[in-house]
């Protein structure tokens, strides 16, 4: 069976069910449903059937699992950076064979606050640029070495200050800032459906130094074919979140546990000069219930990456 990259994983190959689980350099995965070997450069595989032992070591492989309701694909590792490659290389052969070089990939990539989807999305994004060019010739003859994926970030759709001391309660808004009604669905969907129906779009990004968004900050031109939209609530089930939802070509969720995100969070709250005491109560009264909320939504995603220590 010769395959060119992880996207090319698909029902068709997938086998009996096995409890058994299985180590490959530096990543780990449940062997669920038959495992693909896949060669450090991306240009062949084999299945797991005991065949060709001796270059083994040579290769990298993943492992799929399929649940009873829905196929589940889920990515461990030992190292994020085996992980940042393998949703690289399964990205840019999918992005690549639309037939209208102006079409997008949009990817929603959920997960708790802590959860390093910023870290994930920005170095997704960069390998996929990296990869591109090296296999465009043989995807796509249109397609220059250019930046091809971009990332957006749900942050700029946060509701202005002003938005929110206009609310009944401020004091609890402002509090509350970071759930999901403090946010402005609608019009993430309607930059994502602008984007679809045109092929470019801008959008606002966050500025955290004055606490708003900035408008149009972001562009999302025709040449990008990879969009990774991240945030919180974009698999949630809950009024426009799920026409958001509905929109992405596939879904991601970052699995983490929530008191390890939570001390993440605290980390980054401190850094950013909130007392520690200041920055607990906030997790207690803000982070950690929307993290819990957002947990739920994990049922929804297409892949789930499980988070292990690093850098947020």
């Amino acid at each position: 069976m010769e395959v060119s990259s992880i996207a090319t994983i698909s029902k068709a190959y997938l086998s009996s069910p096995s409890s058994d689980t299985f180590t490959h350099g530096r990543i780990k995965f449940p062997k669920w449903r038959q495992v693909l070997f896949f060669s450090t450069s991306g240009r062949s595989a084999k299945t797991l059937d005991g065949q060709d032992s001796s270059s083994i070591q040579k290769r990298r492989c993943i492992k799929v699992f399929c649940s009873q309701k829905k196929e589940i694909h889920t990515v461990s590792a030992r190292c994020m950076d085996d992980v940042y490659e393998a949703l690289a290389e399964r990205l840019v052969p999918t992005a690549s064979v639309a037939s209208n070089p102006n079409s997008k990939y949009i990817l929603g990539l959920a997960g708790p606050p802590g959860a390093g989807k910023s870290t994930l999305a920005s170095e997704v994004v960069q390998r996929v640029n990296n990869l591109w060019p090296q296999n465009a010739s043989s995807f796509d003859s249109q397609v220059e070495p250019m930046d091809v994926a971009i990332v957006l970030p749900m942050d700029g759709f946060h509701l202005y200050r002003s938005q929110l001391d206009a609310m009944e309660d401020p004091e609890e808004a402002h509090a509350r800032r970071g759930a999901p009604w403090t946010f402005n669905p609608e019009l993430l969907l309607t930059c994502l459906k602008n984007l679809r129906d045109q092929g470019s779009v801008y959008v606002p990004s966050f500025d955290h130094g004055i606490g708003d968004p900035v408008e149009d900050d972001i562009f999302v031109s025709l040449q990008h074919r990879v969009v990774i939209v991240e945030g919180n609530y974009l698999l949630l089930e809950e009024g426009v979140w799920e026409d958001v939802s509905s929109i992405f070509d596939e879904k991601w969720f970052i699995d983490v546990d929530i008191d390890k995100a939570m001390q993440r969070v605290l980390k980054r709250h401190i850094s950013t000069g909130k007392a520690p005491d200041v920055a607990r109560w906030r997790i207690e009264y803000n982070d950690r219930p929307n993290a819990e909320l957002i947990m739920k939504s994990k049922k929804n995603a297409d892949l789930i990456i499980k988070s292990i220590d690093f850098q947020t």
